[in-house]
């Protein structure tokens, strides 16, 4: 994440900050500049191209503070968004705004890295979309079909996450973790799959073929294999390589995003992903160090690791990979 300030006063501001908390501008994302900017009492942005931009109609729904096209209209973020809680699911909309701000801070860093997100509305077939769904009206499970993102808005609630994350023994469960994973099967399923890149994967991550549904059963019945840390990033990523490659995919973005927000706060130095020869040499000669140094801070301060995972040679080869489809996509 990138370090903004106000355009008038100079204020640092947050990603999700819709008015200057030093001067009281109001405020707009302008996703075709990357940047934060200072909008006027009525809600617009005139860009330097002289385009008029309108504060989003989901502000007050959902915290969004993108700029929209047409005033009154939804961004370019919401209208990603197929499925969204009732009006009288009252829980399931207290639980929104979460999963939106994780989105949007999704969808900023595939834009930073170069890969155009595609809604449904302009690509039905191939194209992206959300269904954010409150498990309180029905029974929801996370997971990824044809562009299609299932997110369950329960895992904004802080202990129902954390409930399920030990039932599960995980050592990592974010709202936006879940996001970046979720895309990662949709990145696999756009980029990889019937691709001339598939015999690679399937060398790295196993054959995707493989009957999923027997994989997940066989993994909750014996749970991941006998040494699977030489091999893979999480117990989850041993279940199917599907889910190796999505989690693989996540923490390419945990790292990259996470090395980003470091150089622009003065925690470390890292000029880009495109400055390095391979992705293992980002994660060698500057991830590992750093997380190393988060990692002690937390304890310092009585908390678990901030990034509890090893990277052995196997993963340093996939997350190679999944770094390299950034050309496949002419990133």
């Amino acid at each position: 994440m990138r370090a903004f300030r106000c355009r008038v006063c100079g204020n640092a501001l947050y990603f999700e900050n819709s008015v200057c908390t030093s001067c009281g501008t109001p405020l707009g994302f302008s996703r075709a500049e990357g940047e934060i900017v200072p909008v006027d009492s009525t809600g617009r942005y005139v860009d330097p191209s002289g385009v008029v931009w309108h504060v989003c109609r989901n502000l007050g729904l959902s915290g969004c503070t993108w700029l929209a096209a047409v005033e009154g209209g939804e961004c370019s973020a919401c209208d990603l968004t197929r499925v969204r809680p009732n009006d009288a699911d009252l829980e399931g909309l207290s639980q929104y705004p979460v999963a939106e701000r994780a989105k949007r801070w999704l969808l900023f860093e595939l834009d930073r890295l170069g890969f155009a997100v595609v809604g449904k509305a302009e690509d039905p077939e191939k194209g992206l979309c959300f269904d954010l769904l409150s498990s309180v009206q029905e029974n929801v499970v996370i997971g990824h079909d044809a562009g299609v993102i299932t997110i369950d808005l329960a895992e904004s609630d802080d202990a129902y996450r954390v409930k399920v994350q030990k039932q599960l023994g995980e050592p990592y469960r974010t709202m936006l973790g879940h996001f970046r994973h979720e895309v990662g099967h949709y990145v696999e399923w756009l980029l990889v799959e019937n691709t001339d890149r598939v015999a690679e994967a399937r060398t790295l991550f196993g054959d995707e073929r493989a009957d999923y549904q027997a994989e997940i059963d066989r993994h909750y019945s014996e749970g991941p294999p006998a040494g699977w840390q030489a091999r893979y990033i999480s117990t989850y990523s041993t279940m199917h390589p599907y889910e190796d490659f999505a989690e693989t995919w996540a923490h390419f973005l945990h790292i990259t995003d996470t090395l980003e927000t470091a150089d622009q706060y003065g925690l470390a130095t890292f000029a880009g992903v495109d400055a390095f020869a391979t992705f293992r040499d980002v994660v060698t000669e500057v991830w590992m160090p750093l997380a190393t140094g988060l990692n002690m801070i937390n304890r310092s301060m009585g908390k678990s690791d901030l990034y509890p995972f090893l990277l052995p040679d196997p993963v340093l080869e996939k997350l190679d990979f999944v770094a390299s489809l950034r050309r496949e996509h002419g990133a």
